[in-house]
């Protein structure tokens, strides 16, 4: 299907689902907001009474996890509204009390309030940015902790997205089905064994599991300044929301603080993980929400996991075709590999202070 038959198809998506949705207002017009790196289309939706929406329209992954994944922010952001995030997450659309979705067994879409928007980060941040926008992930990661006893469990976890993907990559059809030639296969698959065996060896099933965002590139939030002071001010982009260890946060947020800034180009390298800009985003972490030895040991491991499960696993239904192709090479050939000579030696001075 071509570019503009996708867009006209995302378009009447939408219109199909805000009918459904039942909402006496009708659409006036759409605006397409989509980064167009993922399969994902989003827009802003211009209702009747000069009022908008937020419309995501997806076919990737499961209708039902993106529909628990919506039931799960929705409580979130009900459980953070009388405190210091209040507004900060954008608050999808209910029915009767629960998030709205709206699924014809091949696609389906969710609205979402429009956030207003602060100012963005620079692309590369200074020190002072660094180390603010450290301390207020610190104390979003506080507050998704204290909420974290009240959400109900979700269906999917590392441990059984790591166990699917081996059984793909042992699979007699995995170089068809990835596209890659069998000795980039057998790279994976060691890989995520080796993470298996790590999860298993650290008892990850007992770790604190919290909501988190994952992707925390610099078009996904807005900031604003205080006295100078980097504060968080909202969140629009949920494409990876999960609930599992806060470390899995950590990699985009290496990246956000790193020299080269976030957006250069796309490269999913780990080489963010030990630049001195991310020490300092530690430290500056760490002073609020303190780390341990094993969360920062078991940094490679979650930065792993991103590069096994979102490029690799689903990477053919979440990544644009060209991209997916780019970034399972380069996990095969150098990003899995680069993550085991990590020097961790200053982050883990930082928690060992």
């Amino acid at each position: 299907m071509s570019a503009v038959a996708l867009l006209a198809d995302a378009e009447d998506v939408v219109r199909l689902a805000w009918v459904d949705y039942g909402d006496a207002r009708s659409v006036v017009s759409m605006q397409e907001m989509s980064a167009h790196v993922s399969t994902n289309r989003v827009f802003r939706v211009v209702l009747s009474d000069a009022s908008s929406v937020v419309a995501k329209v997806s076919s990737y992954g499961s209708y039902f996890l993106f529909a628990e994944d919506h039931d799960r922010l929705a409580r979130c952001s009900s459980l953070l509204r009388h405190g210091r995030w209040a507004g900060f997450l954008a608050d999808v659309l209910t029915v009767e009390k629960r998030p709205y979705t709206w699924y014809d067994g091949r696609r389906w879409c969710a609205f979402y309030t429009e956030v207003q928007r602060a100012e963005s980060l620079p692309k590369v941040l200074g020190s002072s940015d660094v180390t603010a926008l450290a301390r207020e992930i610190a104390r979003f990661h506080h507050a998704c902790t204290d909420i974290a006893p009240a959400l109900p469990h979700v269906s999917n976890s590392v441990k059984g997205d790591a166990i699917h993907l081996l059984d793909q990559l042992t699979n007699p059809f995995a170089s068809r089905n990835f596209e890659l030639p069998p000795e980039d296969i057998g790279v994976l698959a060691r890989f995520t064994h080796d993470l298996l065996a790590q999860l298993e060896a650290v008892h990850y099933d007992e770790w604190v599991k919290i909501p988190i965002l994952v992707d925390w590139n610099l078009g996904n939030f807005s900031v604003t300044r205080n006295d100078g002071e980097v504060r968080l001010f909202s969140r629009w982009d949920y494409d990876w929301f999960r609930i599992e260890s806060r470390l899995l946060d950590f990699y985009f947020l290496s990246r956000v603080s790193s020299s080269t800034g976030d957006r250069t180009s796309f490269t999913y390298s780990p080489h963010t993980l030990t630049e001195p800009r991310f020490v300092e985003f530690v430290r500056a972490y760490h002073e609020v929400n303190p780390l341990s030895r094993r969360d920062i040991e078991f940094l490679p491991f979650a930065y792993q996991f991103f590069i096994l499960n979102y490029v690799v696993r689903e990477g053919a239904r979440f990544f644009r075709d060209d991209l997916c192709a780019q970034f399972r090479r380069d996990a095969a050939h150098g990003y899995l590999e680069a993550s085991t000579r990590l020097d961790l030696s200053a982050l883990l001075d930082v928690v060992d202070a």
